[in-house]
């Protein structure tokens, strides 16, 4: 199969390029002018970091955001024990789910409203759920009974479909785009059938400024937001984390650019868009906002790393009006590794909670690293036990089931 051939073929190329980048340092990259290759350069005041590498291999795409000025060091591929995707027939995705024990049969189709998310019975929702490692990477956990399980065991009601870009096999970048978009596809429809909420997230990170690959950009949201016209289920984040220097208007004028094809297939659809430096910058939209009265900015946070500068950033964003939607965090460091912060995590989600705002956890994958919620040994694809848990994936799963029900 196809997940099973590029691991193959990605294992030997890791070899080679854990090697070459060991012998060049993120300084060197950013003297080459190379954005792509050296997603760890540093344009930040803050200092805040993001490493990746366009040669990215399969299942070790690291997504970091970080306050250091020294970018992680890159890891070689994890031994990883694949698991066969499930061969399950989508169910269709015209038809959403009416069962009122659901999440969407609760609340049905979303909009902003006072800076909220809120429902069509006029009640503030709150989302939360779990992110999705790259589909390219880890297309086995896009299947029905993964979904069933995050809903019904983990107490979730949404999920976050995550599309690399510009990565190695990234749909900007030499992968199969119909495998991806099918992908994507199964995913919303999965989530349909059960009645949860799903973002189709166009991942960008090492392209830094969504611009770069806009037009595709603008013609994969034509198609989906097509394909997606009768779900109201379904949220759409343009531009996972800009970064590199990128600013606000940069990102505003391709907002601009993309958000009316989606609605006009889609009038009324949740529009996710990203802020500066990987998504932080939130006070930058708050200061010159998009003319659009139903979308909502991200805010992504790694709880090692940002502490309460970041969340005082937050929280005065929010009490002055500004919708914001956590569609990204990690327990961990910022490189998307080391010890895990359950404490500056608890901090974070009091947060949240305090104020309703919407959050997806990374990453629902065996990759060997501390943000993956499952061991490298696992191969179970729903239904799982504490012998498939990382110490972050038993947290956040015992986390989500003391929510309040959906």
């Amino acid at each position: 199969m196809y997940f099973h051939s590029f691991i193959l073929k990605q294992i030997g190329k890791e070899v080679i390029m854990s090697i070459f980048r060991k012998t060049l340092s993120c300084a060197v990259l950013a003297a080459l002018g190379t954005c792509a290759l050296a997603g760890c350069g540093k344009q930040d005041a803050a200092n805040e970091t993001a490493a990746t590498s366009s040669e990215a291999p399969s299942a070790a795409i690291t997504e970091t955001i970080s306050e250091s000025t020294t970018a992680p060091e890159q890891t070689s591929v994890p031994e990883t024990v694949e698991a066969q995707p499930v061969e399950t027939e989508p169910p269709s995705s015209e038809a959403l789910s009416v069962d009122a024990s659901t999440p969407y049969g609760q609340h049905g189709a979303l909009h902003v409203e006072n800076g909220k998310l809120t429902d069509e019975n006029g009640n503030t929702v709150q989302l939360y759920g779990m992110s999705t490692h790259g589909i390219a990477w880890f297309p086995q956990y896009i299947n029905y009974d993964s979904f069933r399980t995050l809903r019904d065991d983990w107490n979730t009601n949404c999920i976050r479909l995550a599309m690399y870009t510009a990565e190695y096999g990234g749909y900007c970048a030499g992968g199969d785009k119909e495998q991806l978009k099918q992908l994507v596809r199964d995913g919303v429809s999965y989530a349909t059938e059960l009645g949860m909420y799903v973002i189709v997230d166009w991942h960008i990170l090492s392209d830094c400024d969504p611009n770069q690959n806009k037009d595709e950009a603008i013609a994969f949201f034509r198609e989906m937001a097509e394909a997606f016209a009768d779900n109201d289920n379904v949220l759409y984040e343009i531009c996972n984390e800009p970064n590199g220097g990128t600013s606000w208007d940069s990102i505003k004028s391709y907002a601009e650019e993309v958000i009316p094809v989606i609605r006009a297939q889609k009038p009324d659809a949740v529009i996710l868009v990203g802020t500066p430096t990987w998504s932080q910058e939130i006070d930058k939209a708050a200061a010159s906002p998009l003319d659009d009265s139903n979308v909502m900015y991200t805010l992504h946070f790694y709880a090692g790393t940002h502490k309460d500068d970041l969340r005082n950033r937050l929280e005065t964003c929010v009490q002055n009006g500004l919708p914001v939607f956590v569609s990204e965090f990690g327990m961990c460091d910022a490189s998307g590794n080391g010890a895990n912060d359950f404490v500056s995590t608890t901090k974070w989600l009091d947060l949240l909670n305090k104020y309703q705002i919407s959050f997806c956890c990374w990453n629902l994958a065996n990759k060997d690293e501390s943000s993956s919620v499952f061991k490298a040994s696992s191969t179970a694809l729903s239904d799982w036990t504490d012998d498939d848990f990382n110490e972050s994936g038993r947290w956040i799963r015992d986390y989500f089931r003391g929510m309040p029900q959906k």
